[in-house]
């Protein structure tokens, strides 16, 4: 169980470091764009009315709508999907349409 380290075989490799190319750099900037749906504690939502609304509207399992669930009513809020802006704001507004407190950031 020693250490391995990964050593290039070519000392150069260390001298000439490759630079990023603009598709990387593309690929770092999308990376960069993910938004997070959030949702918010209420006191008038039952849990099976949440957890419906997550099944329906965010594609969850039931028990990541459950746990989702939980989390909201516990910690207050839950990030209950992760994407672009154009996948999350349609979700966003049939959340507020079924009276659930949601905002993206």
């Amino acid at each position: 169980m020693g250490l391995h380290y990964n050593i290039p075989a070519n000392i150069k490799d260390y001298e000439n470091p490759k630079r990023e190319t603009e598709e990387d750099i593309a690929v770092l900037e999308r990376e960069d764009e993910v938004y997070k749906l959030i949702l918010w504690n209420d006191d008038i939502n039952t849990f099976d009315y949440v957890i419906e609304a997550l099944i329906e509207i965010c594609g969850h399992t039931l028990e990541q709508a459950e746990q989702c669930t939980m989390l909201v009513h516990y910690k207050g809020k839950c990030t209950v999907k992760t994407g672009d802006l154009e996948k999350l704001k349609p979700m966003h507004e049939k959340l507020l349409a079924r009276s659930l407190t949601s905002e993206i950031v």
